[in-house]
């Protein structure tokens, strides 16, 4: 199976921005982004959605547009995607974490 490709574009002590691309055959487990202090915080564009499957699951989000753009909090809320049955997945990913 072909490995999940995270190219970091930026990064910073609590502010990070990454191009991902999932391939077939890829999923998220269920999960939890612990952080030790603080809140944290993702915003996700799926840029290129599989044909098959893909497809992003989170107990509670902020807010999502078009099932493209999703801001949530990623260690409060588990969140996974189901199994990439054809093509691949590609967003862009920004991660924050306040105080």
């Amino acid at each position: 199976m072909a490995k999940v490709i995270n190219r970091e574009i930026m990064r910073f002590k609590r502010f990070a921005i990454n191009l991902v691309t999932y391939p077939e055959g890829h999923r998220v487990m269920r999960h939890n982004d612990p952080v030790s202090e603080g809140k944290y915080y993702k915003f996700n564009v799926v840029l290129k959605r599989p044909e098959v499957g893909g497809v992003f699951c989170a107990d509670k989000v902020i807010f999502n547009l078009f099932n493209r753009v999703y801001f949530f909090r990623p260690d409060l809320y588990s969140h996974s995607v189901t199994p990439i049955q054809q093509g691949q997945r590609k967003l862009l990913s920004v991660a924050i974490l306040l105080p």
